[in-house]
């Protein structure tokens, strides 16, 4: 491999204008696509096999008109006034009837017809139901239609809240803020890493370019496949701070070499031929942990694991030609510092001098102390993780909005005026019915349940009739949970005398199947995804102990995120300060974080392992090797570790809780498992093992070829000729043949 990226790296330099162009035109491409192809993502969460799923699928074929998106409209008045008096119920009435003509909009519920004002007349919700089955369907100028049609009310003093699958605003795009920041920082800590604003600004723009291939290459795939619009924010998040980190790799080495003497074209296909093949294993650790989320069998959340992992393979395929290409463009600017000479010194002790850096100071310190810090790393990580067994999995309600989004006013004025139920009705239904009268006394039945605050027939036609459930307990509560499993064992008492087929749906019965679907996926995930990975470190070290110290390390650093996420976001510390409303942790959370912080973790992994690697091949000394290589691969290591860092608590800014809690969990757990895992554990545990890190089985050696990251291959006499700007070096004929 390494002679393969050696030979691309000098192609890609010599040809760098044709590189640049095309993957500008492939860029403006993806670009063009995605405007002409319309696609949209959406919040919605399909969960083939499950009954929920069964609920809207049937009513989707049989009731087509019943099945769309719904959303409610919650009025309210001020203390003392009452929407029963005849000037606000007209008013109400007024808008009820103007919801009615907006396009897409199938049936508005009265909320005076079906008695849903609060017995002290402060709050009253409107039921609308859309044609369309998908939010993304929803066009923005029906939104705009139903603001317009509840404008008269809300100048006449009455407030107009909203909830649901869609609602005015819910198509609004996301604020670019938190890519702004994290790229804003990531300029800074290359900045001080470099020492040179080329230099810094190099593999920030090669993972923009890819990035933004990314993101138009999947909105255009959104206008045929559903894509949730966390599918989208995870691939930002991983393009961006993959793409940077590659780049950050091979750019070090090659500043390296070019400060070691090496001319520039020749130091561009070592580079690539040393650090680019960390690149592309530890980005195919990556993209084989994310492609193993299709093997949970729930369509979003493949679809999720596919759009990151093409933003993973972007960003290899951009670090191993568009790079090379840009370095060739550079030359020696690379290696032009500002600061008056500081940042050169710095650079330069680094190479001719590398045991004088932080780094190396660092790793001795590992290498003196291994046992001490094994136990204390081990048991701190073991400390933050404890939180990790009262984990709670579901999806976030409106309680979890922040109290100036629209979702969250209408969940406290509904939990106030009506009980929490009322925010999460469940949807029972009885196939077989002919009418509302005959689907009545399943209604009575549901009505006399402890746990059930009230049950009414809301739909009778085509033989399907529903009845909706408001349950005392709000959507997110355990108790809520147990009622669903506990209607949906008493089917036979709840169609006693009527013959008809009972379901149980409706969206919080449909968040609680997820949930049970993720957590009963999560030990098969976890045993294929890291087998895979495991044979994959395998073949790139040639030994069978790296890999098994990479994964148990991993699994201290994913719990030890799991647990700072729970004391976060679900127990509520510091919440204040974060800005968070404490909830349950997203259900598909966990899942998600095991595939990319595993792939995440093995990206360090394999670039500290390697450096050892390769001092080791070179001196054949087994604790030396461990203080060179991590003394020298710590710099970069930390920077690459700080951006991805620094890009995902960006993220946080975001006012969706999801977003803010998948944000914390990466950072946390990059945090984690850079500093605490790869740069004191994994050091420590190979001190101590010594040169049997690297046993493996003769036969192994024999029957299984040599990838070769470590570059051994490009270590030959070379013939220097005459140096033309760019090209220089040239590797011998036994070299390069």
């Amino acid at each position: 491999m390494s002679t393969f990226l050696y030979r691309l790296a000098r192609w890609s330099t010599r040809r760098r204008r044709w590189v640049l162009a095309a993957w500008l035109l492939i860029g403006v491409g993806a670009v063009a696509v995605a405007t002409l192809s319309g696609g949209k993502t959406s919040d919605s969460f399909a969960m083939p096999g499950t009954e929920a799923q069964q609920v809207q699928d049937l009513l989707y074929s049989k009731v087509p008109q019943a099945a769309g998106v719904q959303m409610q409209v919650v009025f309210s008045c001020t203390p003392g006034a009452d929407l029963n008096d005849p000037a606000l119920r007209t008013t109400v009435e007024q808008a009820v009837a103007e919801l009615k003509s907006v396009p897409q909009v199938t049936a508005v519920g009265d909320p005076y017809a079906s008695k849903r004002v609060s017995p002290d007349g402060r709050v009253a919700i409107a039921s609308v139901q859309f044609a369309d089955k998908s939010a993304a369907d929803v066009e923005a100028s029906t939104l705009d239609a139903v603001r317009q049609a509840v404008g008269p009310a809300e100048a006449a003093g009455i407030g107009v809240d909203y909830s649901g699958g869609v609602y005015p605003g819910s198509h609004t795009a996301q604020s670019p803020i938190p890519e702004i920041i994290g790229i804003a920082v990531a300029l800074l800590i290359l900045l001080i890493t470099f020492g040179s604003f080329v230099a810094a600004g190099l593999p920030i723009m090669t993972a923009i370019i890819g990035v933004i291939t990314t993101l138009m290459g999947v909105t255009a795939i959104a206008s045929v496949v559903d894509i949730a619009s966390a599918a989208t924010t995870v691939a930002l998040m991983l393009g961006l701070s993959c793409g940077v980190d590659y780049g950050l790799f091979i750019l070090s080495r090659h500043r390296d070499n070019l400060l070691g003497g090496v001319a520039v074209e020749e130091s561009i296909g070592l580079a690539m031929g040393t650090a680019g093949s960390s690149v592309v294993f530890a980005g195919l650790t990556v993209i084989v942990a994310l492609c193993g989320l299709s093997l949970v069998g729930i369509p979003f959340l493949t679809v999720m694991g596919l759009s990151a992992a093409a933003a993973v393979a972007v960003a290899v395929l951009i670090a191993i030609t568009l790079v090379p290409a840009m370095l060739g463009f550079a030359g020696h600017t690379i290696v032009r510092f500002f600061g008056f000479g500081r940042q050169e010194r710095t650079a330069r002790l680094a190479v001719e001098h590398p045991d004088r850096t932080l780094g190396s100071r660092w790793a001795r310190f590992v290498v003196r102390h291994p046992v001490s810090l094994l136990l204390g790393g081990a048991l701190l990580l073991a400390v933050i993780a404890l939180p990790a067994t009262s984990m709670e999995l579901g999806l976030p309600s409106g309680s979890a909005k922040p109290t100036s989004d629209t979702q969250r006013r209408s969940y406290d004025l509904v939990a106030a005026s009506f009980g929490p139920g009322f925010n999460g009705p469940l949807v029972v239904l009885a196939e077989g019915v002919p009418n509302a009268a005959a689907a009545q006394p399943i209604a009575d039945v549901l009505g006399k349940e402890p746990g059930i605050a009230g049950a009414s027939v809301s739909m009778a036609i085509e033989g399907i009739a529903t009845v909706q459930v408001y349950p005392t307990t709000g959507p997110n509560d355990e108790a809520t949970t147990q009622l669903v499993h506990k209607l949906r064992s008493e089917r036979s008492v709840l169609a006693a005398g009527t013959g008809a087929r009972i379901l149980v749906g409706g969206k919080t019965a449909s968040d609680i199947d997820i949930s049970a679907k993720l957590s009963a996926a999560l030990p098969t995930f976890l045993i294929v995804v890291i087998g895979l990975a495991f044979l994959l470190l395998t073949f790139a070290f040639r030994t069978i102990l790296v890999p098994l110290t990479s994964i148990l390390g991993f699994l201290l650093s994913v719990a030890a995120a799991f647990g700072a996420q729970v004391a976060i976001f679900q127990w509520g510390w510091g919440a204040s300060l974060l800005g968070i409303t404490p909830t349950q942790t997203v259900s598909f959370l966990p899942i998600l974080m095991l595939a990319i912080i595993f792939g995440l973790s093995s990206d360090y992994e394999v670039f500290v392992v390697s450096r050892i690697n390769e001092d080791f091949s070179r001196t054949g000394e087994a604790r030396g090797s461990v203080l060179r290589g991590t003394g020298r691969a710590a710099r970069v290591v930390t920077a690459a570790a700080l951006i991805m860092f620094a890009i995902f608590v960006a993220f946080m800014l975001n006012n969706d809780p999801t977003v803010k809690a998948i944000g914390f969990s990466f950072a946390a757990g990059v945090f984690l498992d850079a500093f605490v895992v790869r740069l004191t554990l994994i050091p420590a545990v190979m001190a101590l093992i010594g040169s049997r890190i690297w046993y493996h089985p003769r036969w192994f050696a024999k029957y299984i070829p040599d990838p070769d990251i470590e570059g051994r291959r490009l270590e030959r006499p070379r013939v220097t000729v005459p140096d033309d700007g760019v090209r220089a070096d040239a590797v011998t004929a036994e070299a390069t043949s």
